[in-house]
């Protein structure tokens, strides 16, 4: 007989019970564009040129230069016949976002998040409200979707619910510490994330702040979770959530707070409960949380190797999340509110009453709209002879 998972007094293995999931059986409507976040080399865009082909729909790279060239990626995209607009955004200007109060509350200090998807996916809704797009999918780089299809299901749903997102099989889409206790027999699930989303351009209202986790609170509104759903498949590419410890560090404040608002929200609970008092407590719970995830590897993790790499991880996470104050929570939340608010005022002064001005293959005028005075790269799917 299997043996059943463990389930801990301290943590919520699943926040699946707040999403809606959609029958595969449901309508579909048309993609307007893939936006991929990327840092990886050009040949990882592979499948998305794949699937942008496939679904007849413009593709948008948000490249970092360092890693990735976005000539290269819109050479390979042209080539495949897909319209491509990739963007090397270390070139951007600083005012192409909002000045946000939550990346200035962690700025230069430990928990100050130093990767840029959260602003290239912030800059991926600006050009699509820009460029007059109903219907967008985000993916990652490392993700796979098998049938096509299932993002034409999502984009449907996006009529109806402020995200859908897709199921994500292959590699668990988890945080190391929620990696750990699952492989250690936790019941641990996943939620819907950045990774495979499916949005409406209405929903720029909402922004992904700097913070691991930053798609679930895409999909809050500030009391609630909005409306979210969940239909279809995509493939995670695996990777090793314990090769460094520092993935974990950088993801604890993250994950605790994200955590923390959907425990409230399991609970039927309301956002403005996450008080002090209510960080203090759920803190308490985390740490204990950790503890006991690592007496859990101890007894299960057969491989010695991978069990101190574990250990390792769970122990920078443990020290990372005991210099987080529960005020630091609270205010936390409080700039997160406040930033809502500066990100609604920064997309109301885009005009989206001209945003439909744009046609498919006048993309450029996008970038020239939005004032960003640099070097982009785009391609049409039909270049001039």
């Amino acid at each position: 007989m299997p043996i059943a998972a463990h389930h801990s007094e301290h943590h919520h293995g699943s926040h699946r019970g707040l999403l809606h999931t959609a029958l595969k059986t449901s309508p579909e409507a048309h993609v307007d564009a893939i936006i991929v976040p990327t840092i990886r080399p050009p040949r990882a865009m592979k499948h998305a040129i794949s699937l942008a082909a496939s679904l007849n729909c413009v593709l948008v790279a948000l490249c970092s230069k360092k890693f990735t060239s976005a000539a290269a990626v819109a050479t390979r995209a042209s080539a495949a016949n897909v319209e491509v607009l990739a963007i090397d955004v270390d070139a951007l200007p600083p005012a192409a976002l909002p000045h946000f109060r939550t990346c200035a509350q962690l700025e230069n200090t430990r928990f100050e998040r130093r990767n840029d998807i959260s602003r290239k996916r912030n800059l991926g809704l600006l050009v699509a409200r820009v460029a007059g797009w109903d219907r967008i999918v985000f993916l990652d780089d490392d993700i796979e979707i098998p049938d096509p299809g299932d993002l034409r299901r999502a984009a449907a749903l996006t009529d109806r619910y402020a995200g859908a997102g897709l199921n994500i099989h292959g590699h668990p889409d988890n945080s190391v510490v929620c990696h750990a206790y699952r492989e250690a027999g936790g019941a641990q699930d996943q939620f819907i994330g950045g990774g495979a989303l499916a949005v409406h351009t209405r929903e720029t209202s909402s922004f992904f702040p700097n913070i691991y986790n930053e798609d679930w609170f895409f999909l809050l509104n500030g009391e609630k979770l909005r409306p979210t759903a969940v239909t279809g498949v995509a493939v995670q590419k695996p990777y090793d959530p314990f090769a460094d410890d520092e993935r974990a560090r950088m993801e604890e404040l993250g994950d605790v707070l994200a955590e923390g608002l959907y425990w409230l929200l399991d609970e039927d609970r309301p956002l403005g409960d996450a008080n002090a008092g209510f960080w203090s407590r759920y803190l308490s719970m985390r740490q204990d949380f950790i503890r006991e995830t690592v007496d859990m590897v101890r007894q299960t993790e057969r491989n010695s190797e991978r069990r101190a790499r574990k250990v390792s991880s769970l122990t920078a996470a443990l020290g990372r999340s005991r210099y987080i104050r529960p005020e630091w929570c609270e205010a936390y939340v409080q700039a997160w509110r406040a930033d809502r608010k500066t990100w609604q005022d920064h997309v109301a002064h885009l005009q989206p009453g001209r945003r439909h001005s744009y046609g498919k293959d006048e993309l450029g005028k996008v970038i020239a709209h939005l004032g960003w005075t640099f070097q982009s790269t785009y391609l049409p799917s039909r270049p001039a002879a």
